[in-house]
């Protein structure tokens, strides 16, 4: 019965892009709000924005730590910035796809249009 479970599911999977109950926008949406546990709002703002994510000190001087705003002006560039080696050490490593980043950048440009 387990191996029939997970035949089926499997099946299902397979095919659930064609049977997507919700949108890539939407997908995307839910991504950017909580893709692993932090959402990429937390950091970088709702819109996407930018925002100052903490304050601190390092050898008595006082240090801001800002998320930059995403640039999503370019589809390549957006990629090649999230999988980029050499972004900021502070930001957690996401293991997002292809179809997953595609649908956070068409939910980005959607509230570009709207700022």
């Amino acid at each position: 019965m387990r191996l029939v479970s997970i035949l089926f599911i499997t099946l299902l999977l397979s095919h659930a892009k064609d049977l997507s109950f919700i949108t890539d926008l939407e997908y995307g949406r839910e991504l950017y709000k909580n893709p692993r546990g932090i959402g990429c709002n937390d950091c970088h703002g709702d819109k996407a924005e930018g925002k100052m994510i903490a304050r601190y000190k390092h050898k008595g001087n006082e240090k801001i730590l800002y998320a930059p705003s995403l640039d999503v002006t370019n589809y390549d560039t957006f990629i090649n910035n999230f999988k980029s080696t050499e972004r900021s050490k502070v930001m957690p490593e996401y293991f997002l796809t292809d179809s997953e980043l595609r649908s956070i950048y068409k939910y980005l440009i959607s509230i570009k249009r709207e700022r």
